[in-house]
């Protein structure tokens, strides 16, 4: 009898967690959309090399204008895969396990992840705008990291991990300006590819 008990709390609890967090998020996600920041971040470096650019030498960088304009363009290249492999691996995740995708739960997540990814957004634009670029990749990696942990609470409770390391990161590499791109590389890459390797070993 208390086993039936305890199988009934189980699966209430499952239904009430289905019901109150997005869990249909693949850790392959992670992997993949890390892969591509890997790539990204090691095509940005070789761009730098291409211009005369020595970017390992702690000398302060000059920018022109069609180098910035290829940086953006291979950061919303990366964002763009990212995003493809998010939804590609969720939706495969959900219809393997018949979870539902949009629900109440992902709606109240996406929004809580968007509100600081948009605020993030327009301060990069305003560093740009004022060519402030030194301070674009701490402050992408600080604004993702207050992302994630203000949209843990309808998700994997994990992800608060992730976001307080990418917080972190970021503010370090504030203090060592002009090596943005190696703590980029460092968060995007890296510890997604981590969190999303123990993600799906734990959640598969």
């Amino acid at each position: 009898m208390n086993q039936k008990h305890q199988e009934d709390l189980s699966h209430i609890r499952s239904m009430m967690e289905r019901s109150s967090r997005f869990i249909s998020l693949s850790g392959l996600s992670g992997v993949f959309a890390g892969l591509s920041a890997l790539i990204g971040g090691l095509y940005v470096y070789q761009l730098f090399k291409i211009n005369g650019i020595n970017y390992l030498d702690g000398e302060h960088i000059l920018l022109n204008g069609n180098l910035v304009s290829e940086l953006i363009t291979s950061g919303l290249i990366i964002l763009l895969f990212a995003f493809i492999f998010g939804i590609f691996f969720t939706m495969r995740k959900s219809k393997k396990y018949n979870l539902p995708i949009w629900t109440t739960a992902t709606k109240k997540m996406l929004f809580n992840l968007a509100i600081p990814l948009a605020m993030g957004g327009i301060f990069c634009l305003a560093l740009i705008y004022h060519k402030i670029f030194i301070l674009v990749a701490p402050t992408t990696l600080i604004f993702y990291g207050l992302a994630l942990i203000n949209a843990e609470k309808y998700t994997f409770s994990d992800i608060k991990y992730l976001g307080f390391s990418q917080l972190i990161l970021g503010c370090i590499s504030l203090f060592f300006i002009g090596y943005g791109l190696i703590f980029w590389i460092i968060g995007f890459g890296i510890l997604h590819i981590l969190y999303g390797l123990i993600m799906f070993k734990k959640y598969k």
